[in-house]
């Protein structure tokens, strides 16, 4: 596989560009996003679903912008799907055969199957979910792909998006009931087994609610992937968008580029929350493209990535990590303290695989700046540790990076996030085990050190010498007071 993609994804609304760069078998990250609103589908709906001149125009000159990218990125691979607007267009092949023979660039028209597929591969590799239903919200469609097991097991597509609804529909200000009847109309043909409590929000109409949600909560995590929501919390608020008139939208928070399609898109989100039983709501920032993507990335291995691999912490290893080596055994011993203190100081098992990331990301700043590398290191994590985490996840093990050096966690740091935090006792072990963790490696000593905490005294047997370690564990700030002795 090349080492740099281009991905491209003409949907009903806009176009889009993303450019991968691998960093290993399966490492990568997002070198380059480009967005057009080329609206390709405008006028479409009402004319037979042919696209128009006007339309088609906007189309080729976004994609041609977007190849130049693509080149001076240096992709060595392109891959272009278009989705229901063109697949629904009796004159598509005038539009393809001009991408090809004015751009050389060969556009795939996917069908709606594939559409929902790509959306739920997504879903199910880069967010932290097992079961789930995507709910994939476009100009054109509406895709759903059932999820189970990190699996994409059934999937299903409907006419049904947000351009076509507002064509029909709100732009000729016929009634919402009537609208209703006709989005149910559609729901009908949603197969029964397609019910889950959690659902994944993908596309725009669901990136723009919760931004919306975000900011109404005071969200301290400012990403959008992974962020969830309780329905019966937020459920009047999205009946509140849906139902509004477009000068009241802005009051609620949504953008302006938005404003036109978020009605019609929010109250099929609503619809289609109800009908698959949803209580909870976790929004995707990937999607058909990252599908695409992976599908080819993962062609090998049933497009899922091996167990317990996250793409993102290998991407941050292979680009940041100045000794891989050492930041293995920093792991390591972060592991052995934590099972040393679990019992006597109630740490739960299951932060322990976030400080084990913590301690292999802990020294990754340096590359940037050796006397303030925690602070970079720990900016680096929680900006791009975009898959497989939650938001707890990211800003956990952003603050065990951030104070890993003498002092333990700062209030004035951590009062922003203590509602996705853990307890203040739990926080600060878990960041004394990681700044320990690195202070029995001070002199990048490589070995695997025992742990045994016994009367108040933690014991480490490591097979190096811990003269530095003795001396610099003098310094480090403790959650109590506990004596650390080494014995080699």
């Amino acid at each position: 596989m090349a080492k740099r993609t281009a991905v491209i994804d003409i949907g009903s609304n806009s176009a889009r560009m993303v450019v991968f760069e691998r960093t290993s078998r399966y490492g990568f990250y997002l070198l380059n996003e480009t967005r057009s609103r080329v609206r390709i589908s405008e006028g479409a709906y009402e004319k037979g679903g042919n696209l128009q001149p006007a339309a088609i125009d906007r189309a080729c000159r976004a994609l041609s912008e977007f190849l130049t990218i693509a080149k001076n990125l240096k992709a060595r691979k392109v891959l272009c799907i278009a989705t229901s607007a063109v697949r629904d267009a009796p004159n598509r092949k005038e539009f393809i055969t001009l991408a090809k023979r004015e751009l050389s660039l060969k556009i795939k028209v996917i069908d709606g199957e594939k559409e929902a597929y790509f959306g739920g591969l997504a879903a199910a590799n880069l967010l932290p979910i097992t079961d789930a239903v995507s709910v994939d919200i476009g100009g054109g469609s509406t895709d759903l792909a059932l999820i189970k097991n990190k699996r994409v097991v059934a999937v299903h597509s409907m006419n049904l998006g947000t351009v076509r609804l507002k064509e029909l529909f709100f732009d000729k200000k016929r009634s919402l009931e009537e609208t209703e009847a006709y989005i149910d109309e559609i729901l009908d043909t949603v197969p029964e087994k397609f019910k889950n409590s959690l659902a994944v929000g993908i596309g725009g109409t669901a990136r723009a609610i919760t931004k919306a949600i975000m900011q109404r909560n005071n969200h301290s995590v400012e990403k959008i992937h992974a962020f969830r929501y309780d329905l019966d919390r937020e459920s009047s608020f999205l009946k509140k968008v849906a139902e509004a008139s477009v000068l009241k939208l802005s009051k609620y928070g949504i953008k302006k580029d938005r404003l036109d399609t978020i009605r019609p898109g929010a109250l099929i989100f609503m619809k289609v929350l109800q009908r698959i039983s949803a209580k909870e709501v976790i929004t995707s920032g990937a999607g058909v493209r990252e599908g695409l993507f992976l599908s080819d990335l993962l062609r090998n291995s049933n497009h899922l990535f091996p167990a317990n691999f996250n793409p993102s912490v290998r991407s941050l290893l292979d680009r940041f990590c100045t000794d891989p080596r050492l930041a293995s055994n920093i792991a390591s011993t972060a592991t052995a303290l934590f099972r040393a203190l679990q019992e006597p100081f109630n740490l739960p098992e299951n932060l322990l695989s976030h400080l084990q990331t913590a301690a292999k990301l802990s020294q990754i700043g340096t590359r940037l700046d050796f006397y303030g590398y925690h602070k970079h290191s720990a900016y680096m994590a929680l900006n791009d540790l975009d898959y497989g985490f939650s938001h707890e996840d990211m800003i956990l093990i952003a603050t065990l990076i951030r104070f890993n050096k003498r002092r333990l966690p700062k209030s004035s740091f951590t009062k922003p996030h203590r509602k996705l935090l853990p307890d203040d006792e739990t926080l600060t072990w878990l960041s004394y085990i990681v700044s320990l963790a690195q202070t029995v490696h001070i002199s990048r000593a490589y070995g695997h050190i025992r742990a045994e905490y016994d009367n108040e005294v933690l014991y480490i047997d490591a097979p190096f010498d811990t003269y530095l370690a003795e001396e610099r564990v003098k310094e480090l700030q403790k959650p109590a007071p506990i004596a650390v002795q080494f014995q080699c």
